[in-house]
């Protein structure tokens, strides 16, 4: 299926927003939001990387968890996403903390789906497989008219169902990877930064 709005883009539009990280294709990027339609895949808030991930899913002491910065990016982000008018049908959340606390501090308690979905490789244990493929079928789920799907994970998994590489120069901590999906799989749109997209709020 193609979305009328992908139509009057164009390919040569999806291709520059795909390609390119420059402020205008940002600022395409969120008005894409706010039309809807999309699956967007934020990465987890900034982490303390003084910390050392164990493997433990319910050990919150033997995770990698959100620096104080984090913390208070995971909040700006929520409060971006509210004033662009950007709205999300369902918010799907990695239960590895620094995931969950990321959607917890953005958008509340009582809005988030906790799913092993999306749950960081090194704590998906032997069910790898079926946590990749899962992932693949969300970025591939189109939301209602009008709203957005959300994804809060982690880099890596996203690089196992994409083929793509994502460094920190194109997917920081708190960045977002937006996908059109459609009937073949994913389309990736371009990726927007926590700054892009607070500052464009700001700007309101």
């Amino acid at each position: 299926m193609v979305h009328s709005y992908t139509r009057r883009m164009g390919v040569a539009g999806f291709l520059m927003l795909a390609c390119s990280s420059s402020a205008s294709a940002q600022e395409e990027l969120i008005e894409r939001m706010q039309h809807g339609e999309t699956v967007v895949f934020l990465r987890h808030a900034e982490t303390d990387y003084s910390q050392t991930d164990t493997g433990r899913l319910n050990d919150r002491a033997g995770q990698r968890n959100l620096s104080a910065a984090g913390r208070v990016q995971a909040q700006e982000l929520g409060k971006a996403f509210s004033s662009l008018g950007i709205e999300f049908a369902r918010i799907l959340v990695s239960p590895v903390y620094r995931a969950r606390d990321t959607a917890e501090l953005a958008f509340g308690h009582g809005s988030l789906e906790v799913t092993m979905d999306l749950v960081a490789d090194d704590y998906a244990g032997g069910a790898l497989q079926e946590t990749i493929a899962a992932t693949g079928s969300l970025l591939a789920t189109e939301p209602p008219e009008g709203t957005n799907l959300l994804l809060v994970g982690h880099r890596t998994p996203l690089e196992m169902v994409t083929g793509l590489d994502f460094p920190d120069t194109v997917l920081p901590e708190g960045a977002l990877a937006i996908f059109d999906p459609i009937d073949e799989g994913t389309n990736l749109l371009g990726t927007v930064s926590a700054d892009a997209l607070i500052a464009a709020a700001g700007s309101q």
